[in-house]
């Protein structure tokens, strides 16, 4: 008996389970799409250029992780609105002009999107120029961004608007020559509760790390918010090139830790603000601790730049190791407040 519902579930469980072999396949797979499907993709090319409203508990995959299907062109490779649970794993897109990936709320500002995982996507040559992102998300809520690749983006590796209780981690970020990069990670338009974390970011736009923003009031998620990120933890990355390291732009409230920087070109940190709506929250309560940070005296302009309108006197620095390899002995930084057990001027192991 207990064999024969064995035999039963697995059989329910593989009538969700959609080959998919080719472009039409696919199509027709789109077309009867049901809550609970799990599309299995073969190895090949597909175009882009396709869109998912209303669906939960969808799966795509590859069928092998290791030859996986590769979307090029269209505005964007997928975009999935409204789409609860949504899991996308193991998928190459490339030569989108909008977007890679666009995933939203479907507007309704109040009631975000939930549970989506995107896990294994290797994301190249979007844009080239202008605000054109590699995962574009907004108003999704406990969101898990996992071992991803982007490449050559124009605007945004991956850009949060107003998404909450999110995690991006062991992902990798390379900027590309051509490709008008302005952040790899931005979280911004009322963002909350996200960490970024062992990441690894190579020349990716003039701010790898945009803990904030600058957004149009109408989009902020939630509606009223008084912040563009709020309560953000930035941990264990390593960040190699770039103008600056991270920007903290109309945040209220982050931690920068455990984190590796190697050569910015023209500042290490950015504190600024770009939204200046009456009663918003300046940039401010920041905790920056424990990083290792190797730069070269000749390369900055300065070490911490402050833009009006923020609170640089709330910013906290601890036990940070600071590192000029040409001039050791100017090591020590200038912030903005006094740093807590700082160490200067000796070379990393």
């Amino acid at each position: 008996m207990k064999m024969l519902l064995f035999l039963l579930l697995g059989s329910l469980a593989a009538a969700d389970d959609v080959l998919v072999r080719d472009a039409g396949s696919l199509r027709a797979a789109l077309r009867d799409l049901k809550a609970g499907t799990t599309l299995k993709l073969a190895p090949g090319d597909y175009p882009g250029g396709h869109s998912v409203s209303g669906i939960d508990k969808l799966t795509i995959e590859a069928l092998d992780p290791k030859n996986p299907p590769h979307f090029t062109g269209g505005s964007n490779a997928w975009h999935f609105s409204r789409c609860n649970s949504l899991t996308l794993r193991n998928m190459r897109l490339s030569g989108q002009s909008a977007n890679g990936l666009n995933l939203d709320d479907g507007g309704d500002l109040a009631n975000p999107t939930t549970g989506i995982i995107l896990e294994g996507l290797d994301i190249r040559d979007i844009g080239p120029q202008g605000n054109h992102d590699g995962i574009k998300c907004s108003g999704l809520d406990k969101l898990t961004i996992r071992g991803c690749t982007i490449t050559g983006w124009g605007g945004q590796g991956i850009d949060f608007v107003g998404c909450h209780h999110a995690l991006i981690t062991g992902c990798r970020f390379e900027g590309k020559e051509g490709f008008s990069a302005t952040a790899a990670v931005q979280l911004k338009g009322g963002t909350s509760d996200v960490i970024v974390e062992k990441c690894h970011f190579v020349n990716a736009g003039e701010r790898p790390i945009n803990l904030g923003g600058s957004t149009g009031m109408p989009f902020f998620r939630p509606q009223g918010a008084k912040y563009e990120a709020a309560r953000l933890v930035v941990r264990e990355n390593l960040i190699e090139g770039s103008m600056c390291a991270a920007a903290f732009v109309g945040v209220d409230g982050a931690e920068f830790s455990g984190n590796t920087i190697r050569h910015p070109t023209r500042w290490i940190f950015r504190i600024l603000q770009e939204t200046k709506a009456t009663g918003f929250a300046p940039s401010r309560n920041v905790i920056i601790k424990d990083n290792t940070i190797i730069f070269r005296r000749a390369d900055l302009r300065e070490d911490i730049n402050i833009g009006p309108g923020t609170e640089p006197e709330t910013f906290r620095f601890e036990r940070n190791a600071w590192f000029a390899e040409d001039r050791p002995d100017r090591s020590k930084p200038k912030l903005p407040v006094e740093e807590m057990n700082g160490g200067y001027g000796k070379k990393p192991r």
